[in-house]
């Protein structure tokens, strides 16, 4: 019987078996941010254990709140930037170098087709876009995955789905995925990995799968993977080029983590994308979703591009498409925030942001502030905001604020009209 992608991954990571379907794997790279990794540094402390299993394994950033806004941000800072000294992490980004963690990570190189991969931060998930296995974990799992190296799970069951059709134009992966959880339900994959298979993911760029995993979370999955082929190559190839004689090279190297052709799944989803409008929620759950004309005319108080979500240089591009020579709405404001600051000089060096900034956005630093209500864009109670970001639970944004998840074409378009509409770039 064929394997899917995870159980290749877990195959070959597993360490220990001690019971039942229980999988002790071992990681290739443990991810940590100053929210939840002060309390697992903390702990281990206390316990005399302040120590790392491989400093060249871990990887650490200040992505929150940064630059810190008071002193108790500060501390969380200081807690992590003082272990990674301790502990000799040399990929440590601290402020003024640092981005948001699942921007910065991959932009790095840090994340390779087979990879195990944990992060106390749920979004952890985006990862999987390069054909690895990549979890977010509770405190516990976080400390044993960074003094041991391993972590326990389930041995897991994958849903595939697979996408055919064409998108239209205007129409980008962040409205496929919503598409998707409003199809299958925010338990839909609960405690399972979700593959993305067929020609739509086949053409996405590494960007866009990177959107398409971030949200398999928001439906419930572990992980969400898509296939390592010669996107994922040419994307990881200035760190792997001393690696391999080519590009072909590394390319066969990688699909051997492709699922089997007789894989057994848990299901097996088909979703046509061919007449798929530009979708936004408009609940409280990420499964309440509608096509963006059903929205038209809703009215906003903030508009937000940026995030783990849809902050890369390719969000900024199409936003910027849509937005340029115009100006914001004068009944609401808009925040950007590129994702890492490479994207962020990128964007500069190709007049993005003076795109943004002519229109009147607030350009920021790289930060998730935002997207959780911490920073740089905390809503007020009974504001609407119509935001690229990934999760629109009651007061995500800021006590009592609501939030409309949709794609960066379909924010700009509402920063410029001054409620939910479409963009001009979708013809449907």
């Amino acid at each position: 019987m064929g394997k899917t992608v995870a159980e290749k991954i877990f195959d070959s990571h597993v360490v220990d078996h001690p019971f039942g379907d229980i999988n002790v794997i071992g990681l290739d790279a443990v991810f940590c941010h100053e929210i939840t990794t002060p309390v697992a540094v903390n702990d281990l402390v206390s316990r005399g254990k302040d120590r790392v299993f491989d400093p060249s394994k871990i990887k650490a950033v200040i992505d929150h709140v940064t630059p810190a806004k008071d002193s108790k941000t500060a501390l969380q800072g200081k807690i992590v930037r003082d272990w990674a000294r301790r502990n000799h992490i040399k990929d440590f980004f601290d402020i003024g170098r640092n981005g948001v963690c699942h921007a910065i990570f991959p932009e790095k190189g840090f994340v390779r087709p087979g990879y195990t991969i944990i992060m106390g931060d749920s979004h952890t998930c985006t990862h999987g876009a390069f054909g690895a296995f990549a979890a977010g974990v509770g405190t516990t799992d976080l400390e044993v995955g960074i003094l041991k190296g391993v972590c326990a799970f389930h041995y897991p069951e994958t849903i595939k789905i697979e996408i055919t059709g064409k998108l239209k134009p205007g129409v980008y992966a962040k409205d496929v995925i919503l598409f998707i959880i409003g199809r299958i339900g925010v338990n839909g994959a609960t405690n399972k990995v979700i593959e993305f298979a067929g020609p739509v993911v086949d053409g996405l760029s590494m960007e866009a799968r990177m959107t398409l995993c971030n949200m398999a979370i928001e439906s419930g999955g572990t992980c969400g993977i898509c296939y390592p082929d010669m996107t994922t190559v040419d994307y990881l190839w200035p760190f792997i080029c001393d690696e391999y004689e080519s590009r072909e090279a590394a390319l066969t190297d990688f699909q051997k983590h492709c699922p089997d052709p007789d894989a057994v799944y848990s299901d097996i989803i088909n979703i046509d994308v061919s007449d798929l409008s530009p979708q936004v929620t408009y609940g409280f759950k990420p499964d309440t979703v509608k096509p963006v004309s059903e929205m038209d005319g809703t009215p906003v108080d903030q508009v937000y591009i940026g995030s783990c979500t849809n902050g890369r240089i390719e969000d900024l591009r199409v936003a910027a498409e849509v937005i340029k020579g115009q100006k914001i709405s004068d009944s609401l404001r808009a925040v950007l925030s590129p994702a890492t600051p490479d994207i962020f000089s990128r964007a500069l060096d190709e007049g993005l942001i003076k795109i943004f900034m002519d229109a009147g956005f607030c350009v920021t630093n790289p930060t998730c502030g935002a997207c959780l209500g911490m920073s740089n864009g905390v809503l007020a109670e009974g504001e609407v905001c119509a935001s690229t970001t990934n999760r629109n639970f009651f007061g995500r944004m800021g006590k009592g604020g609501m939030v409309h998840l949709m794609s960066p074409a379909s924010a700009a378009a509402a920063a410029i009209a001054g409620y939910i509409t479409n963009s001009k770039l979708f013809k449907g």
